[in-house]
């Protein structure tokens, strides 16, 4: 009828949340006219997921602290295995892989982890209660955590602490990460001064242990985490 208004076109709302620019458009990309609405932006912040390629809980800090753990056990070990001499010390027939001379393994009868015997093991700072208690060796607390039965026990630990240690050190810092291991290989020595008594003792796994037990506790917080936010 005449005088009265057209019936208002079909509008659609588009709704930009990471620019702001909220804004009514006419339905068909009809550019709006100047007197055209805006809505207010958006004040609830808008959650954007990050891509599976950056979640990264393990990249704060540069490991050196861990990788010279590494380095110090193996040396140690080997010093150990020079020490022992099995061919000098033992019946050379007795001997496992002889043709590495002096650095070759006792008995498996006496060593089954191929590595030096007990005696050499206490002489080079094993963990023996009677010498702690009666002798005063209280070092031997601290020592024995550096020292390894054989090359099975060297090998299983240090595998730990390349692939659990380093990852722990390059989100929690060197400190932290070697408080958390002397601590450990001290209390696990502690420990067995109570209650194992009878054996020459080297401890370096309660270290490793408690670098696995956090690495995965923290692993599991972290996953929690990226998971609530996706």
């Amino acid at each position: 009828m005449m005088g009265r208004d057209p019936s208002p076109p079909d509008v659609e709302i588009s709704v930009h949340p990471r620019t702001g620019d909220n804004v009514v458009h006419p339905a068909g990309g009809i550019t709006p006219p100047p007197g055209a609405r805006r809505l207010p932006p958006s004040s609830t912040p808008v959650s954007v997921n990050p891509p599976m390629g950056e979640f990264r809980p393990f990249k704060r800090w540069f490991p050196w602290l861990v990788p010279s753990f590494v380095v110090a056990n193996i040396v140690l070990f080997i010093i150990a295995m020079y020490v022992n001499n099995c061919p000098k010390n033992s019946a050379g027939s007795s001997c496992v892989v002889k043709f590495l001379g002096r650095f070759s393994f006792q008995p498996l009868k006496e060593n089954p982890l191929f590595g030096p015997s007990a005696t050499t093991l206490e002489k080079m700072g094993a963990l023996v209660v009677d010498k702690v208690v009666h002798q005063h060796q209280g070092w031997r607390l601290i020592s024995c955590i550096w020292l390894h039965a054989g090359v099975i026990h060297v090998l299983a630990n240090m595998l730990s602490l390349v692939f659990i240690g380093i990852r722990l050190e390059q989100e929690f810092g060197f400190v932290r990460i070697g408080l958390l291991y002397v601590i450990s290989g001290l209390g696990g020595s502690l420990l067995s001064a109570l209650f194992i008594q009878s054996w020459n003792l080297c401890w370096c796994l309660w270290c490793t242990f408690w670098l696995t037990r956090w690495h995965a506790v923290r692993t599991h917080n972290q996953l929690d985490e990226y998971m609530q936010i996706s």
